[in-house]
């Protein structure tokens, strides 16, 4: 496994461990409303989000502007590379298309920091995975 795979990996096993796994739930018989919002954007996308990168430690997160940036985390299993991520959700609706993630990846070599590419793969398996929270968030407000 080469390092992009190794923190790709990371990345999901640490996403993973925050999201709840809903495959063996009952679907409610009715659904909340998918605009849930008190701050500036929807709500379950935000706790979604929050949860998802919560690894991380967090620079930024402003409800209001929906933005999340994280600082520079590094797997202690490849502390040769690290990561910081953005989410940023753009609109008060619970829609795939208000959500964007992006990654920089950075690996140690020669004494220094350098930009690595992150595969798309990689930031599109992140945006499913806070999406999906959300949509466990919203069908478990129904529930209670």
């Amino acid at each position: 496994m080469n390092r992009l795979q190794t923190t790709a990996a990371a990345l999901l096993v640490f996403a993973l461990a925050g999201s709840s796994n809903a495959r063996n739930r009952s679907l409610p018989t009715q659904l909340a409303p998918t605009r849930m919002t008190t701050i500036g954007v929807n709500a379950y996308l935000w706790k979604a989000a929050v949860d998802t990168v919560s690894f991380a430690p967090l620079l930024q997160a402003n409800p209001n502007s929906g933005v999340i940036i994280t600082d520079w985390y590094s797997n202690p299993k490849a502390p040769g590379e690290r990561v910081k991520l953005t989410v940023a959700i753009l609109d008060q609706d619970l829609r795939a298309d208000a959500l964007r993630v992006s990654a920089t990846r950075q690996v140690y070599q020669n004494g220094g920091w350098v930009e690595a590419p992150v595969t798309a793969a990689t930031v599109q398996k992140l945006e499913d995975i806070i999406l999906t929270r959300a949509r466990d968030l919203r069908r478990a407000s129904v529930r209670g």
